[in-house]
């Protein structure tokens, strides 16, 4: 056990050096003295600094970013109601909306407890009707149960009942819109829902939005063996439903969400990473990510994810080509499962860069 912490200690300490590596035989990594000449340098790529990455967002979103600056400026929830309004229901953007404006009150609150995210507040106060303040509030409660309460206890469990009743009245102010019961996903993963009480839920999201696929990250989440599931229940769902994806169709790449989720406590060397099963999944990863549409908004959830994989199989280029389209954007797997995700982030690409550096790489000769 000495040698295996030993071990992950390294590996976390060269990540911290990795900026400041020489290049020199080819396929060859040693650390220099930060700023010399040989040093790998991420800022020529056009990478941002780590305190200049976005840790709110995935990927870029202009709108929701000038409505969040606004809102939290103001105080006033207008802007955000309007922003909903002129959102597809059925879109993964309206989620991914919904989950930022309550991931933003629910950071305020734990910043400044009894006062931050009033805005809120004062939206379901004075618009209760408004079914975008009653999403908002019902994934609110949801990320609150999540981040201050450990799963099981009984004040993680009131706060979820809350958030059940939350979900429900939100789906009775917008029946077509899957949103709420997306929410409430993640309440029956927390309430340790019966399969078939999970399977209700579930049908009620599909019938809706039978191709969403943050509908799907949170269901895979329930299927997974630390959970209600088991690892071939998670693999099955996935697998399931990357074979029924129509093309251009990110649900290919839930496959290696399922590999993520199911993946050892620790992977040490790159013997996992190329196994049968992860190289399967990273290319219907791939396969997805160039086939689905530019602009599709769970884009760069795949993308942040297939880095991971990637730096493990040390298939460097490829990752150096994600990286430059993800760079400035951290708020997904697997950087959000850390404390500091900017920091995380930038540990991971700085060893890539390193390497791609390592092995004959520059600047000029990236594809963009």
């Amino acid at each position: 056990m000495e040698i295996l912490w030993f071990l992950i200690a390294l590996g976390m300490l060269f990540g911290v050096l990795a900026p400041f590596v020489w290049r020199g035989r080819r396929g060859a990594i040693r650390t220099v003295t930060p700023g010399s000449p040989d040093a790998a340098d991420p800022e020529a790529y056009g990478f941002l600094r780590q305190e200049e990455q976005d840790v709110r967002l995935p990927g870029p979103d202009r709108d929701l970013l000038d409505v969040l600056d606004v809102v939290q400026a103001t105080q006033d929830w207008r802007a955000a109601s309007q922003l909903l309004k002129g959102t597809e229901k059925e879109g993964e953007t309206r989620w991914q909306r919904v989950q930022a404006f309550a991931g933003a009150a629910s950071l305020e609150l734990a910043e400044r407890p009894g006062v931050g995210g009033a805005w809120l507040r004062s939206w379901r106060a004075e618009a209760p009707k408004d079914p975008g303040g009653a999403q908002v509030y019902a994934e609110f409660l949801v990320q609150q149960a999540w981040r201050t309460s450990t799963a099981g206890t009984q004040d993680f469990r009131v706060i979820l009942e809350e958030a059940r009743a939350a979900c429900e009245q939100a789906a009775l102010l917008a029946p077509g819109d899957p949103v709420p019961y997306i929410s409430q996903l993640a309440v029956a993963r927390g309430l340790g829902y019966a399969h078939e009480e999970f399977d209700l839920v579930w049908a009620k999201v599909i019938d809706r939005a039978p191709e969403h696929m943050g509908a799907h990250l949170a269901a895979l989440h329930y299927w997974c063996e630390k959970w209600h599931g088991s690892r071939e229940e998670a693999d099955h769902f996935a697998t399931t439903a990357a074979a029924r994806a129509p093309r251009g169709s990110l649900l290919a790449a839930l496959p290696l969400f399922a590999v993520f989720e199911n993946r050892p406590e620790f992977v040490v060397g790159v013997d996992f990473h190329r196994t049968a099963v992860v190289t399967k999944a990273v290319e219907g990863a791939m396969y997805a990510v160039h086939s689905a549409r530019a602009d599709d908004p769970m884009l760069a959830h795949v993308r942040h994810l297939l880095v991971e994989f990637l730096l493990g199989a040390e298939r460097w280029s490829e990752a150096m080509q994600l990286l430059v389209k993800v760079d400035g954007y951290v708020g997904a797997l697997p950087w959000t499962l850390d404390a500091d995700p900017a920091a995380a982030y930038t540990l991971r690409r700085n060893l890539v860069v390193a390497a791609y550096e390592a092995n004959g790489g520059s600047p000029a000769t990236l594809p963009r």
